[in-house]
């Protein structure tokens, strides 16, 4: 039962050539780093990534794209990754973009054995039509283009239908975590942790805080450790490097008046 190993360099170890890898995060916040400088250092390439964005340039899934390492990526949105529009709009990879709740449902359903579903989001739009492009051709056009997908109406209204997503294995980060691989996530780092957790069939997850089992309150728990199979307990340096994606500084106020 004692999931832990010795290293992140151990834990991705059998992370190869061409694998598929869900990783928990949204922009910089709740991203599992460790695992991906790892998962860097081994020199796995041809990846099909799924989650909400690629990081942001040598940050991240940043320091993977940035690397050439990512083939396909599955995902919510591009963000402020130039590199990623870069190799997007020059046709280095493919991209499938997605509706962000649409990413969620399918990789919980991954998890829970549920092959499909039906979801109003994205009906009457290309995501149902077909035609969005997976893929540019290096010398413009469209080289590969999203398939058309089954709707049905449902109560009078129209459903389109979405496979869910599991993957080879699943990179996630959590606050806290015992042995057994219970997580519990801090605020808003949860994010997609849980529910990459869920769509792999390994899940690696390093922990800020790695305490003994039965110190965690089950009614805390936010991931049973049924969904993961290795945990990697971070330095208190790692645990402390939480870069921000964007830092926002209010003006200070004026003592004496009340502005500022």
């Amino acid at each position: 039962m004692d999931k832990v190993v010795a290293s992140a360099a151990e834990a991705v170890a059998d992370i190869g050539e061409g694998a598929s890898l869900a990783v928990g995060g949204f922009g910089l916040c709740g991203v599992p780093a460790v695992l991906i400088n790892a998962l860097y250092d081994r020199g796995s390439g041809g990846l099909t990534v799924v989650s909400n964005n690629c990081g942001l340039d040598g940050r991240g899934l940043g320091r993977l794209l940035g690397a050439g390492r990512i083939a396909r990526a599955r995902g919510s949105y591009i963000g402020d990754n130039k590199e990623f529009a870069r190799q997007y709009m020059a046709g280095e990879i493919e991209v499938e973009l997605m509706p962000q709740g649409t990413l969620a449902e399918r990789m919980r359903a991954g998890g829970a054995g549920i092959p499909a579903f039906y979801t109003p989001a994205g009906v009457g739009t290309l995501v149902a039509e077909g035609g969005l492009p997976w893929r540019y051709a290096p010398g413009g056009g469209v080289a590969v283009a999203s398939p058309a997908k089954e709707v049905r109406e449902f109560g009078g209204r129209e459903y389109v239908l979405e496979e869910s997503i599991t993957t080879d294995f699943a990179l996630v980060r959590a606050a806290r975590g015992d042995r057994h691989g219970n997580l519990v996530f801090d605020k808003a780092a949860r994010n997609f942790n849980p529910l990459c957790a869920m769509a792999g069939r390994i899940t690696l997850a390093e922990v800020e805080e790695l305490v003994e089992p039965g110190e965690l309150d089950p009614d805390a728990v936010h991931l049973p450790g049924v969904f993961v199979q290795r945990v990697v307990r971070l330095t208190p340096e790692q645990a402390a490097d939480k870069p921000i994606e964007r830092r926002t500084v209010s003006a200070p106020r004026d003592a004496g008046t009340g502005e500022g």
